[in-house]
Protein backbone atom coordinates (compact mmCIF):
# COMPACT_ATOMS: atom_id res chain seq x y z
CA UNK A 1 0.00 0.00 0.00
CA UNK A 2 1.19 3.41 -1.09
CA UNK A 3 1.15 5.29 2.37
CA UNK A 4 0.72 9.34 0.66
CA UNK A 5 -2.34 8.10 -0.31
CA UNK A 6 -4.85 7.83 2.71
CA UNK A 7 -8.39 6.40 2.31
CA UNK A 8 -11.01 8.04 4.14
CA UNK A 9 -12.44 5.37 7.05
CA UNK A 10 -9.81 2.68 5.89
CA UNK A 11 -7.60 1.22 8.60
CA UNK A 12 -3.24 2.04 8.15
CA UNK A 13 -1.61 -1.33 6.92
CA UNK A 14 1.48 -1.43 8.93
CA UNK A 15 3.09 -3.39 6.33
CA UNK A 16 5.88 -2.38 4.55
CA UNK A 17 6.49 -1.88 0.29
CA UNK A 18 9.44 -2.42 -1.80
CA UNK A 19 8.66 -0.26 -3.68
CA UNK A 20 8.11 2.64 -0.95
CA UNK A 21 10.07 6.09 -1.34
CA UNK A 22 9.13 7.32 1.86
CA UNK A 23 9.63 6.01 5.57
CA UNK A 24 6.31 5.01 7.44
CA UNK A 25 4.96 8.10 9.18
CA UNK A 26 2.18 7.02 11.38
CA UNK A 27 1.27 10.63 12.39
CA UNK A 28 0.58 11.00 8.61
CA UNK A 29 -2.42 8.68 8.57
CA UNK A 30 -6.08 9.05 9.56
CA UNK A 31 -7.42 7.03 12.04
CA UNK A 32 -10.69 8.79 13.08
CA UNK A 33 -13.30 10.29 11.28
CA UNK A 34 -12.42 13.12 9.25
CA UNK A 35 -12.93 16.44 10.84
CA UNK A 36 -14.85 19.61 10.23
CA UNK A 37 -11.70 21.42 8.94
CA UNK A 38 -11.68 19.06 5.97
CA UNK A 39 -15.08 19.74 4.76
CA UNK A 40 -15.38 22.49 2.12
CA UNK A 41 -18.10 24.58 4.08
CA UNK A 42 -17.73 26.84 7.16
CA UNK A 43 -18.50 25.45 10.85
CA UNK A 44 -20.98 27.89 11.88
CA UNK A 45 -21.37 26.90 15.99
CA UNK A 46 -24.67 27.88 17.02
CA UNK A 47 -27.21 26.03 19.16
CA UNK A 48 -27.51 23.03 17.46
CA UNK A 49 -29.40 23.48 14.54
CA UNK A 50 -27.85 25.14 11.17
CA UNK A 51 -28.25 28.46 10.06
CA UNK A 52 -30.61 27.29 6.96
CA UNK A 53 -33.36 26.34 9.41
CA UNK A 54 -33.04 28.80 11.67
CA UNK A 55 -34.08 30.97 8.24
CA UNK A 56 -36.38 28.42 7.08
CA UNK A 57 -38.22 29.37 10.62
CA UNK A 58 -37.85 32.90 9.96
CA UNK A 59 -39.20 32.32 6.41
CA UNK A 60 -41.75 29.96 7.87
CA UNK A 61 -42.87 33.30 10.28
CA UNK A 62 -43.14 35.33 7.35
CA UNK A 63 -45.12 33.51 5.35
CA UNK A 64 -47.66 33.41 7.42
CA UNK A 65 -47.69 37.15 8.37
CA UNK A 66 -47.85 37.18 4.57
CA UNK A 67 -50.41 35.07 4.33
CA UNK A 68 -52.53 37.01 7.61
CA UNK A 69 -52.02 40.10 5.33
CA UNK A 70 -53.67 38.81 1.79
CA UNK A 71 -56.57 37.18 4.01
CA UNK A 72 -57.26 40.63 5.74
CA UNK A 73 -57.11 42.59 2.19
CA UNK A 74 -59.51 39.87 0.64
CA UNK A 75 -62.28 40.09 3.64
CA UNK A 76 -61.60 43.74 3.78
CA UNK A 77 -63.17 43.84 0.17
CA UNK A 78 -65.87 40.72 0.57
CA UNK A 79 -66.32 39.96 4.57
CA UNK A 80 -66.55 43.25 6.72
CA UNK A 81 -67.76 40.89 9.57
CA UNK A 82 -64.82 38.56 9.29
CA UNK A 83 -62.75 41.31 8.55
CA UNK A 84 -63.83 42.70 12.01
CA UNK A 85 -63.06 39.57 13.58
CA UNK A 86 -59.56 38.68 12.44
CA UNK A 87 -58.59 42.36 12.84
CA UNK A 88 -59.66 42.15 16.65
CA UNK A 89 -57.71 38.80 17.15
CA UNK A 90 -54.93 40.56 15.31
CA UNK A 91 -55.16 43.49 18.31
CA UNK A 92 -54.75 40.38 20.80
CA UNK A 93 -52.03 38.12 19.45
CA UNK A 94 -48.88 38.25 17.91
CA UNK A 95 -47.95 37.18 14.42
CA UNK A 96 -44.50 36.45 15.67
CA UNK A 97 -45.06 32.79 15.80
CA UNK A 98 -46.84 32.00 12.65
CA UNK A 99 -47.84 28.41 14.03
CA UNK A 100 -48.62 29.55 17.46
CA UNK A 101 -51.31 32.47 15.75
CA UNK A 102 -52.86 29.39 14.08
CA UNK A 103 -53.07 27.58 16.77
CA UNK A 104 -54.81 29.92 18.77
CA UNK A 105 -57.26 31.36 15.98
CA UNK A 106 -58.51 28.06 15.39
CA UNK A 107 -59.34 27.33 19.04
CA UNK A 108 -61.45 30.86 19.04
CA UNK A 109 -64.51 29.84 17.66
CA UNK A 110 -65.83 27.96 14.59
CA UNK A 111 -65.35 30.86 12.59
CA UNK A 112 -62.06 31.77 13.63
CA UNK A 113 -61.12 28.13 12.62
CA UNK A 114 -61.99 28.74 9.24
CA UNK A 115 -60.00 31.70 8.99
CA UNK A 116 -57.03 29.80 10.01
CA UNK A 117 -57.72 27.24 7.56
CA UNK A 118 -57.66 30.12 5.08
CA UNK A 119 -54.42 31.28 6.47
CA UNK A 120 -52.59 28.35 6.51
CA UNK A 121 -53.64 27.49 2.64
CA UNK A 122 -52.55 30.38 1.86
CA UNK A 123 -49.37 30.47 3.08
CA UNK A 124 -48.59 27.30 1.62
CA UNK A 125 -49.72 28.44 -2.10
CA UNK A 126 -47.34 31.79 -1.41
CA UNK A 127 -44.47 29.71 -0.13
CA UNK A 128 -44.92 26.84 -3.20
CA UNK A 129 -45.63 29.14 -6.14
CA UNK A 130 -45.61 32.69 -6.05
CA UNK A 131 -42.57 33.35 -3.32
CA UNK A 132 -39.49 34.28 -5.88
CA UNK A 133 -36.40 32.01 -4.19
CA UNK A 134 -34.01 33.06 -7.03
CA UNK A 135 -34.75 36.50 -6.16
CA UNK A 136 -34.22 35.97 -2.73
CA UNK A 137 -30.66 34.47 -2.91
CA UNK A 138 -30.10 37.05 -5.80
CA UNK A 139 -30.81 39.93 -3.40
CA UNK A 140 -29.27 38.70 -0.41
CA UNK A 141 -26.19 38.30 -2.18
CA UNK A 142 -26.26 41.98 -3.26
CA UNK A 143 -27.21 43.24 -0.37
CA UNK A 144 -24.49 41.68 1.35
CA UNK A 145 -22.49 42.60 -0.96
CA UNK A 146 -23.63 46.35 -1.15
CA UNK A 147 -23.44 46.36 2.59
CA UNK A 148 -19.62 45.30 3.26
CA UNK A 149 -18.25 47.37 0.49
CA UNK A 150 -19.76 50.76 1.98
CA UNK A 151 -18.51 49.62 5.62
CA UNK A 152 -14.84 48.76 4.50
CA UNK A 153 -15.38 51.90 2.18
CA UNK A 154 -16.12 53.80 5.29
CA UNK A 155 -13.90 52.15 7.54
CA UNK A 156 -10.82 52.79 4.72
CA UNK A 157 -11.77 57.26 4.92
CA UNK A 158 -11.67 57.03 8.67
CA UNK A 159 -8.69 55.66 8.64
CA UNK A 160 -7.08 57.93 6.18
CA UNK A 161 -8.43 60.78 7.53
CA UNK A 162 -7.14 59.76 10.94
CA UNK A 163 -3.36 58.94 9.11
CA UNK A 164 -3.78 62.38 7.44
CA UNK A 165 -4.66 64.63 10.85
CA UNK A 166 -0.87 63.54 12.50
Amino acid sequence: MDFSTVLPFSRPSFSTSATQAQPFKPWNHRTSLPTRSLCHKMYVPGYGVSPEKRAANHLHDFFNFIAVKIVVAQLQRYNREAYQELMEFLERNSLNDGDKFCEKLMRESPRHKKLALRIMEVRSAYCKDDFEWEHLSSLSSKMMNEYNTRLMRDYVLETSCLEQGK
